[in-house]
């Protein structure tokens, strides 16, 4: 059986739920696909850098507080992250990275990735920054080096929407996309639905952890911009940047206008979109609109996420589910390692075959 080993870069909620379902589940896992994880290395901001090159045993790790992680305590550890020298040096196949991105410059996560695929590693990654503002050069840079670059947790978390127009649409033509793609902004327009203030609707939905400490991504939609970029690129075949995309939030909408609307049966909603043109050209946007009852992404409600995807023999297919979550992002973390060892397992087995090894 083949092992990946796993180098984590950023050990908050995703990473440390990916740790779980490795140490809790290695095993079935390894049975239902064909394959071992081990990881070898974990880089964190405030915990420093871990390094075992036979396997760290995850156990204590995640039995312990996020807060009370030191590394340097450890053997193999240290109070510095070292994430270059981790990512560009320690032994291990795929680079899994789960920090925080500027959605400017896409640092530190675009230097991660880059030193990674440099380094002849597969990357996985939840951040949008890198693959929104350099996902071409990303994936060039990948090919260069044989390996691959896998980021579907970027748009929709645990919710796969990327695979999905990937793997489930052949021989149909996407015109268009659009959809919900930001959980806060959502939670926040139902709750001034319902009589809620902005501020306070905003003051919710960060004590339900679905709004950062600065919920100006969210609320201004920044956040949906760069998802709208990626999926323009990745699934109409464009080459957008940030700056192409119109974006206009939430903060303007009223009380009265939310309420007006819904005496109308509408309900606003922040939506990213995408279409093709006849030209071949693509025009891409966010911006809050009032949409009608039988809209299917009307109906979407609280943190949940969704997009629609518009082609010329199915008509619409909408995908709904989770927009966040550290279990359901992990998820999409797994599912880009299975996209990996699919692509590898094939690739190695091609070879064999052309050399009439099998």
């Amino acid at each position: 059986m083949s092992r990946y080993d796993l180098a984590l870069i950023g050990f908050g909620g995703v990473n440390r739920a990916l740790a779980e379902l490795v140490s809790q589940r290695g095993d079935r896992l390894a049975e239902d696909l064909g394959f071992a994880l081990r990881v070898v290395a974990i880089t964190d901001l405030r915990a420093g850098s871990l390094v075992d090159t036979d396997g760290i045993d995850l156990a204590p790790l995640l039995a312990a507080e996020p807060g009370e992680l030191n590394f340097a305590r450890l053997p193999g550890g240290s109070a510095d992250p070292r994430n270059e020298w981790v990512i560009r040096d320690v032994p291990s196949d795929i680079v899994v990275e789960a920090t925080f991105t500027n959605p400017a410059d896409g640092e530190p996560a675009l230097s991660h990735v880059r030193w990674a695929l440099e380094s002849g590693k597969h990357v996985c990654t939840t951040n949008k920054g890198p693959v929104a503002l350099a996902g071409r050069a990303l994936k060039a840079l990948a090919a260069e080096h044989g390996v691959s670059f896998e980021f579907e947790g970027s748009v929709l978390s645990g919710t796969p929407v990327l695979r999905t127009a990937e793997k489930l649409f052949g021989g149909l033509e996407i015109t268009g996309v659009e959809g919900i793609m930001n959980g806060t902004s959502n939670y926040v327009l139902g709750r001034i639905e319902e009589g809620v203030d902005l501020s306070a609707a905003i003051a919710e939905a960060q004590e339900l952890g679905y709004a950062e400490a600065d919920p100006t991504a969210d609320i201004e939609g920044h956040d949906v911009q760069l998802k709208v970029v990626i999926l323009a690129n990745e699934v109409l075949g464009a080459d957008l940047r940030r700056e192409d995309v119109f974006c206009e939030g939430i903060s303007a909408i009223t009380p009265d206008e939310v309420r007006d609307a819904a005496s109308k049966a509408l309900r606003w909603k922040l939506v990213g979109s995408a279409t093709r043109n006849e030209d071949g050209s693509v025009d891409a946007r966010v911006a809050p609109l009032a949409l009608p009852a039988h809209h299917p992404l009307a109906g979407v409600s609280g943190p949940v996420n969704a997009v629609s995807f518009h082609t010329d023999l199915l008509g619409t297919v909408t995908v709904s589910g989770p927009g966040a979550g550290r279990i359901e992002t992990a998820c999409a973390l797994l599912s880009d390692i299975i996209a990996i060892h699919q692509r590898h397992a094939t690739a190695t087995r091609r070879v064999l075959q052309e050399t009439h090894l099998v």
